[in-house]
């Protein structure tokens, strides 16, 4: 099995953005924000996914976070809808329960070719220093968008909003990768439509 990879290049009044992502990778983030905390939460994605990532994002971060954050989150779930390709052999699906001390969150997703997103994650706090917890959200509905899947996000408890934000990102990151891996009884489309 070769590589799977997608590489993508989004320009915008607000953003300039280069990613390659590698599905086949070892868990190497490299590159930058201009976000501490974004930064933060893309190193566990690709740790924890074993994704490889090169990402390079400048925007208007002398307004807020909220452009820069959106635009990786549909640059990502891009890279991933190009990298799957047509999807042939795939899992499809993945969940991951995951633990972090006082907090428990479940992620799951379906590469069916369809969009849809939902986000049970209450924050106890706004901010995560100067990160607006909101944008975690805006983050994986970009995501979901692009990558064109179903993408689903269960909190059963915590407290730390910290904590919160990286659960859902490593579970995210374990729930992709068992979706992306390849089914050793199949080399077919998964799905009886024929089509993903």
């Amino acid at each position: 099995m070769g590589d799977r990879i997608g590489t993508i290049e989004r320009e915008t009044a607000e953003t300039k953005i280069r990613l390659r992502l590698n599905i086949e990778g070892s868990g190497q983030f490299r590159g930058q924000t201009g976000i501490g905390f974004l930064d933060h939460m893309l190193t566990l994605f690709s740790k924890h996914g074993l994704f490889d990532l090169e990402l390079h994002a400048e925007g208007d971060l002398h307004i807020d976070a909220h452009h820069t954050t959106e635009d990786i989150g549909i640059c990502l779930g891009s890279a991933f809808k190009v990298a799957l390709g047509e999807k042939v052999g795939i899992f499809r699906y993945g969940y991951f329960t995951l633990p972090m001390d006082e907090a428990l969150l479940t992620a799951a997703v379906d590469f069916s070719g369809r969009s849809y997103f939902v986000w049970n994650v209450p924050f106890s706090t706004e901010k995560i220093g100067a990160f607006d917890t909101e944008l975690v959200e805006h983050f994986w509905q970009s995501f979901a968008d692009k990558a064109e899947c179903n993408l689903h996000f269960n909190l059963h408890y915590g407290r730390n909003s910290h904590h919160i934000s990286e659960v859902a990102f490593k579970g995210a990151a374990k729930a992709v990768r068992i979706a992306c891996e390849k089914d050793p009884r199949s080399n077919r489309i998964p799905s009886t439509k024929g089509l993903l």
